[in-house]
């Protein structure tokens, strides 16, 4: 019987993944870096979420881009404290993006405050040894467009960061989003165009989204392959927006040209960001979670990437 069209393209991938795996076993030694990104954990203290990592064994944490004024935000003397006494690494750092503080927004005093947020999460990343700020080119959770000028609006607007990012060497991870939350950049070529427009150096890395990929993507494996060397970061869950192994997303395909494109070498991550199913996540961060089910979620999804990681590892 005849292959569906994306079966073709799983099959292709495990053909090159397998190939190299034959010719360049050296390039298999080292595990792909797996990260939480903290946000979703709402109100509870930085100290309860990065010792609910340790113990799953994560070793590193994209933390909540919480400083949304100069006086709102994890401390960085209080988080480097927490951060050596559980030995965590931090990976990045999620930028947060509403029309409050918007790239794109047609408001320049918005646009403002998404430079002026930039700069505090900028500092604070390089403080606490991120290696990427996520940057959304609009603001989540308004899917319908400004006017047809904003894409410009945004790709001006982080121009003008671009040096303090190349000065800082923390990366500018472009992140497409799906078109039910954002209202432009919804795919990987969507944020090679971008990242083309702005030019600059200093912004030149994407960060992925599974979840956004299985609705924008004809194929996630591809997507990521295209992406190639300027992925720095991607967000995992499954398709239901849950734990890993707890809906149909193919996560064998996904690690697999991962690898092929060298992923588990030098800094870069897989950071777990299972949000649950529905347009806007963003109440998760105003409220208390329920500790049973976040430990079951952090749990859950390193045993089971751990173990489909492995499987494709021990092929051969």
């Amino acid at each position: 019987m005849k292959l569906q069209t994306y079966q073709m393209k799983n099959e292709k991938i495990k053909k090159a993944f397998l190939e190299l795996k034959r010719e360049h076993p050296d390039r298999f030694q080292q595990r792909l870096k797996l990260s939480w990104s903290n946000w979703c954990f709402g109100l509870e203290t930085l100290e309860e979420s990065v010792d609910r990592l340790k113990e799953a064994g994560i070793d590193y944490i994209e933390l909540h881009g919480n400083h949304y004024g100069d006086d709102l935000g994890y401390e960085v003397n209080e988080t480097l404290e927490i951060l050596k006494k559980y030995d965590m690494n931090v990976s990045g750092v999620c930028g947060i993006f509403s029309a409050e503080n918007d790239l794109s927004s047609n408001i320049p005093s918005k646009r403002q405050a998404a430079i002026s947020y930039i700069k505090r999460e900028l500092a604070f990343t390089k403080a606490v040894g991120g290696k990427y700020l996520l940057i959304v080119p609009g603001a989540v959770g308004r899917p319908v467009a400004y006017d047809d000028t904003e894409f410009d609006r945004s790709v001006q607007t982080l121009r003008g960061l671009g040096n303090i990012f190349h000065e800082s060497g923390v990366r500018a991870a472009i992140e497409p989003i799906r078109a039910a939350e954002v209202s432009f950049t919804h795919t990987v070529t969507d944020a090679k165009k971008y990242i083309s427009a702005v030019n600059h150096e200093g912004i030149n890395h994407i960060n992925g989204d599974i979840y956004h990929m299985q609705s924008e993507e004809a194929h996630i494996g591809e997507a990521i392959l295209e992406a190639g060397n300027q992925l720095i970061n991607l967000h995992l869950a499954d398709s239901n927006r849950g734990a890993l192994g707890e809906g149909f997303m193919d996560i064998d395909t996904i690690i697999m040209a991962l690898y092929l494109i060298g992923y588990n070498q030098g800094d870069k991550f897989l950071t777990a960001e299972p949000l649950g199913p529905g347009g806007d996540p963003y109440p998760a961060m105003n409220a208390f979670p329920d500790k049973e089910k976040m430990n079951h979620l952090v749990n859950q999804t390193v045993k089971y990437f751990r173990e489909r990681e492995s499987v494709l590892l021990e092929l051969f």
